[in-house]
């Protein structure tokens, strides 16, 4: 056991933050997302809401500031989204990181070939139709001495 350490973050997702370096992205995926055929390194959250994710995830993880650190899908033609998915998921990313932005939308397909080269897929509990959230790895701040 880990002081410190939010207890949605397995050791295997633990290890898989720590492996990313900057510019690796990492999909925290709703349930119905077929990880499985898109990506090999999948990790397993069945049961733990994205936003449950994001609480633990982001206290540990730098969002990219050279590139849109959030990425989204966006719904198909003649679909919907439902905004207050978006909306869960900034007021948890906005606590931790009260300057990030908006998610950028991509296409479903866009988004299946971010999913093919991303750093690993984090299957979630999250059934929210277009719950899906690509979180970008960024440099850590050193202080200027």
């Amino acid at each position: 056991m880990l002081k410190g350490i939010h207890p949605a973050i397995s050791p295997e997702l633990l290890k898989t933050l720590a492996e990313m370096g900057h510019g690796d992205e990492i999909i925290l995926a709703d349930a119905h997302f077929p990880g499985q055929s898109h990506n090999p390194r999948i990790l397993r959250a069945d049961g733990i809401g994205i936003p449950t994710l994001l609480n633990g995830i982001l206290p540990l993880f730098e969002l990219d500031s050279y590139a849109a650190p959030l990425v989204m899908m966006e719904a198909a033609e003649g679909d919907q989204l439902n905004p207050s998915v978006e909306e869960n998921y900034l007021s948890v990313i906005h606590a931790h990181v009260p300057d990030a932005g908006t998610p950028l939308r991509i296409d479903r397909f866009a988004f299946y070939e971010r999913a093919r080269s991303a750093f690993a897929i984090v299957m979630s509990g999250t059934t929210a139709k277009y719950g899906n959230l690509i979180l970008k790895k960024g440099v850590i701040p050193v202080p200027s001495p």
